[in-house]
């Protein structure tokens, strides 16, 4: 039956934004010690958020330091990098990441945790005081790896960051901030995966401080689940017997013919940011596909027999007319717009590679020496990194697609 059928509907769009905590316009900065300076679960958020929800218009400024404490570290005090760091930048979101080193690496002090607990309200205050209104994210310190490997002391350095982490928790309650636990998923991973694979699961984080990009996205799994990030792309039935839309959320679907349509998402897919060994048993060991990447289609009313998915002319998969029936989450293949959202994340590492150099190489060493063209120069770079996060955004609007199913084999 021949029908054109256009549903997009106030509900799917709805179900895409409903409940998450970042909203368009937002400025979110990223603050934390060397694992929020390896930029991976910051640019693993920040992919995420532009590809979902691509109209946001969201800015992120990543601003960890390796070795930094509550107090502070190689960029200098903590007034000094909340100044210059966080301020200047008129955040509306602040993530906080700090303990690993704070804690010092051998077993709970409680000398030791009354240094971490004040120096962190104190750092609370300093951000507050500059950035009046900002919603503040206390992120529970990721794991320090006493899975892969044995402890260095009965119940392990983790234990401490644990104990810290519950601080957080409880003074996030107090102070109106959200919580996010970058720990205890993590270390769940970490034990599948440890059981499954155990010498690729010490690779997950390699010197049991610093994860992997395997690590890094369940870590930023767990700061997206905590805003309250939708886990479904789209979700598309359709019955071919009678050439009708059962459901379309976050998408529009046209000119549909039977096993063929037309579909514009509202929303893009989360890419890998590598598939070697440690991520795909990272993502193996974890839920973060059926978490935050569930791009559904349904299709019943099928003859029997196995079909071939065409997107825009190039072959996806083949499946048969059960799992169709059933549904096929359509993140876990090479689809045209999984293909633009690694274009996206492409965008996201150029322009946090840009801000970084403006601000590690450029003002934090050089802004005392008065040099003339400096104020020029990181101008100049600043107009870059918006020029790239024009591309960016422009990168992950999605595309109409040409949707076919192609019949490969029938029952005799």
């Amino acid at each position: 039956m021949k029908s054109i059928l256009i549903l997009f509907t106030l509900a799917g769009a709805a179900f895409a934004q409903n409940g998450f905590q970042i909203k368009p316009n937002d400025t979110i900065v990223f603050y934390g010690d060397s694992i929020t300076d390896q930029r991976q679960y910051t640019v693993l958020t920040e992919t995420f958020i532009v590809t979902r929800f691509p109209h946001y218009n969201v800015r992120f400024v990543h601003s960890g330091w390796g070795g930094d404490r509550v107090s502070g570290g190689g960029g200098g005090p903590v007034q000094e990098r909340v100044k210059r760091d966080v301020t200047p930048y008129k955040p509306t979101v602040v993530t906080i990441m700090l303990g690993m080193n704070d804690g010092a690496y051998r077993a709970f002090n409680e000398d030791i945790f009354k240094t971490y607990s004040t120096g962190f309200e104190k750092l609370v205050g300093l951000i507050k005081e500059g950035s009046p209104g900002v919603r503040l994210t206390y992120i529970q310190p990721s794991p320090y790896d006493d899975v892969t490997r044995a402890p260095n002391f009965p119940m392990g350095y983790n234990y401490v960051l644990v104990r810290y982490g519950a601080f957080l928790k409880e003074y996030a309650a107090r102070s109106g901030a959200q919580v996010a636990d970058l720990n205890t998923n993590v270390v769940d991973m970490l034990k599948q995966a440890n059981t499954t694979d155990p010498e690729n699961a010490k690779k997950i984080v390699p010197d049991r401080v610093h994860p992997g990009w395997g690590g890094h996205l369940i870590m930023a799994e767990e700061l997206l689940k905590a805003w309250g990030a939708p886990k479904a792309v789209t979700t598309v039935e359709i019955d071919a017997a009678a050439g009708r839309v059962i459901t379309a959320e976050n998408t529009t679907i046209v000119d549909l013919k039977g096993t063929s349509w037309r579909q514009k998402d509202a929303a893009l897919p989360m890419p890998l940011p590598e598939k070697t060994v440690p991520v795909l048993l990272a993502v193996k060991s974890s839920d973060f596909v059926e978490a935050l990447n569930q791009q559904i289609l349904k299709v019943s009313g099928l003859k029997a027999g196995r079909y071939n998915l065409k997107i825009n002319g190039t072959a996806i998969a083949n499946f048969s007319n059960a799992d169709l029936a059933k549904g096929v989450n359509l993140a876990e293949y090479p689809t045209p717009m999984m293909k633009q959202a690694e274009e996206v994340h492409a965008f996201t590492l150029k322009r946090s590679n840009v801000h970084n150099l403006r601000w590690r190489q450029l003002q934090t060493p050089m802004e005392k020496e008065n040099y003339a063209q400096l104020a020029v120069v990181m101008a100049n770079l600043d107009a870059l990194d918006e020029e790239i996060a024009v591309r960016q955004r422009a990168a992950a609007k999605p595309a109409e697609c040409l949707y076919e199913l192609v019949m490969l084999t029938e029952p005799k």
